[in-house]
């Protein structure tokens, strides 16, 4: 097989599947990719409609004639009224005004919200309503055009294409390169062509005009939303594969590649239409007072925040309240946003029987003082005002929020207890619960018990405080979940990277083998290999001791002999010398080797045996950084016990 005809059997394929169960499909299906049964929703994949290049108007950015055909099937009393009034010119005049809108508001928002010609409003989409009670509503949904047009030619200036285009009622929402291994290209050729070969200042190209950029082989996916040269952000966009990064290998009894999931699932029209209506947000940014920048960018979920959200709603939708979810998302999975993504769509979930789902959504931080970023989430997640509420008051605040129905509430894990007996006496509702990760190091209870053990008589003291460990807030939550019976009118979905023991067998789901495990898992493998987060273990460097316990008389029996080789032990790795010695060999590698790395950002960690020798260590840090006048700070933290 020829280079052309691999790259091409890859593009046949995922066109195949697009257009399959609709007007213009395939012929052949040799090469499509099936998924017979609906994906997400209640439409099967495919149904998409075949476009030639030349269908699409390169300075308008749409393909006007689906705009047309769909306003005129879904809202022709509001055209003829348009009509009355532009006359013969009625369609130009609608298109431009259509284009204007976009390029001023964003696809986004012109998607979600329609525009206003001459005193008429029209809708661009009609998503998939929260129930099935409105039969006009279904059919006016059922009336969305969804486009695909390949070797898409976008630019007034030249002849340059893009591999494939995605319209929803001919407005472009995708668009995507393709590449093949075979073809001796894989997706980082994507990528470099987007950057490199894509002119961002072309009019599909500017930023809100087309909602997302997906670069893809055989085997990964990637994803953006802005273009801007050589600066613009990939992100992948992949299952994960064995717990790391890339996504599973095809079963040898089913055709297709592993990146089908893409065109099969997250391109499917429900998916498409969810994805404008509930996960595509635009956000602006803020810095860390809070205020405002300026600057806006739009964010589309990866695929671990899109799996886990959309699962966990299916799944709550059919099982109703009372079931428990543990969600075990490392860091770098963007908790936050899956978080507001959840608590949106459970505020607005029917079951099968159409009635709502919950009656308000408590989302639980573990911080005493709000979580700005979680706040923030929440409240740019918002789309009708007056939704999300936050109670960083009163118990008595969050009672009457609770009582009088208010449908997302965001509080503190110090109100847990209040929240778990509350809800309880409320029979006639149903809540959600989300509980955000516990961060037991950021707690006042471990800054206590640091005190306890600097402050222990004897090193064998401190050791024991050690051991001892202290309670933390993923504690209290198992402390309240195990002592009572937990309300049948609730679901709780609890979030952590690194769940105990304890945490898994109330929360988890019982697997054949007995074991415990998550309802949705991102682990710290796939964070690591995707670049979120950085392997510490890595690069690191063990500091070996040497040290030999000299005794006289080898037959004597007058001490224990581990006992005291883990006090001598403890005495030579906690002498000040030793210390002493050990910190000025890692600031000044640090400072000559390190300091440097991550554009200038690049931290260090010592790593050590106890609390004890971490503050130990930590004074030592202090003094050497301050005697040699070094621009460093030091931090100490520790995890629990069996964390």
């Amino acid at each position: 097989m020829s280079p052309e005809i691999s790259e091409r059997a890859f593009e046949d394929a995922i066109e195949c599947a697009l257009l399959e169960f609709g007007p213009d499909a395939c012929a052949s299906d040799e090469n499509a990719v099936r998924e017979v049964s609906p994906p997400y929703g209640s439409t099967p994949p495919g149904g998409y409609h075949k476009r030639t290049p030349e269908a699409y108007d390169r300075l308008l950015c749409l393909l006007p004639r689906d705009v047309l055909d769909f306003v005129l099937a879904t809202q022709p009393k509001e055209w003829q009224k348009l009509a009355q009034h532009h006359g013969a010119a009625v369609k130009d005049q609608f298109l431009k005004r259509l284009a204007t809108e976009i390029e001023r508001r964003g696809a986004l928002d012109v998607l979600r919200n329609g525009v206003k010609d001459s005193g008429c409003k029209f809708r661009l989409a009609y998503f998939r309503p929260a129930s099935g009670l409105n039969e006009e509503t279904q059919r006016l949904h059922a009336a969305n055009i969804f486009g695909v047009v390949r070797q898409f030619r976008y630019s007034e200036k030249s002849e340059q294409s893009l591999d494939i285009g995605l319209f929803l009622n001919g407005i472009p929402i995708f668009t995507a390169e393709l590449k093949n291994p075979l073809n001796g290209q894989d997706v980082e050729d994507a990528i470099r062509q987007y950057r490199t070969d894509r002119d961002p200042r072309e009019p599909l190209f500017a930023y809100g005009r087309c909602l997302a950029h997906f670069a893809v082989d055989p085997d990964l996916v990637y994803v953006t939303t802005h273009l801007a040269g050589a600066k613009t952000r990939f992100l992948p966009f992949n299952q994960g594969k064995f717990r790391g990064a890339g996504n599973p290998p095809v079963p040898p009894t089913r055709k297709g590649y592993s990146t089908g999931y893409l065109w099969d699932e997250t391109w499917a029209r429900d998916s498409v239409l969810d994805l404008i209506r509930q996960f595509i947000h635009e956000v602006e940014e803020e810095d860390d007072k809070g205020h405002k920048t300026g600057k806006r960018f739009l964010i589309f979920p990866r695929y671990q925040q899109l799996d886990a959200v959309r699962k966990l709603v299916t799944h709550a939708r059919s099982m109703g309240a009372g079931q428990r979810y543990l969600i075990q998302h490392s860091a770098g999975s963007g908790k936050s946003f899956t978080i507001a993504w959840l608590a949106h769509q459970l505020a607005t979930l029917h079951d099968l029987r159409d009635r709502r789902v919950f009656d308000s959504i408590v989302v639980i931080t573990d911080r005493r003082i709000l979580d700005r970023q979680l706040q923030t989430t929440m409240r740019q997640f918002e789309q009708t005002l007056g939704v999300v509420e936050n109670i960083d008051q009163t118990s008595r605040q969050l009672k009457e929020a609770l009582e009088s129905g208010k449908t997302i509430i965001v509080t503190t894990l110090q109100k847990f207890p209040v929240i778990a007996k509350d809800i309880g006496e409320l029979p006639g509702k149903r809540f959600a619960v989300i509980v955000d990760e516990a961060h037991s190091s950021q707690s006042g209870e471990s800054t206590q018990s640091i005190r306890r053990v600097m402050k222990a008589a004897s090193l064998e003291a401190a050791e024991a405080e050690d051991e001892q460990g202290e309670p933390d807030e993923e504690d209290l939550i198992n402390e309240q979940a195990a002592a009572r019976r937990w309300p049948s009118n609730t679901s709780l979905f609890a979030f952590t990277a690194t769940p105990k023991p304890k945490t898994l067998e109330l929360f988890g789901t019982k697997g054949a083998d007995g074991k415990f495990e998550p309802f949705h898992l991102y682990s710290m493998r796939q964070a690591i290999e995707e670049r979120f987060i950085l392997d510490v273990l890595a690069n690191y460097t063990t500091y070996a001791a040497y040290w030999r316990l000299l005794k006289k008389i080898e037959s004597d029996p007058r001490y224990d002999k581990k006992k005291a080789e883990y006090l001598l032990k403890s005495f030579v790795e906690l002498s000040a010398h030793a210390i002493a010695e050990k910190v000025r060999i890692m600031v000044e590698h640090f400072a000559a080797q390190v300091q440097g790395e991550i554009a200038g950002r690049a931290k260090a960690m010592i790593v050590t045996r106890s609390r004890l020798h971490a503050v130990r260590y930590k004074r030592a840090v202090d003094k050497y950084l301050d005697d040699h006048a070094l621009p460093f700070k030091a931090l100490v933290a520790f995890s629990g016990k069996g964390r």
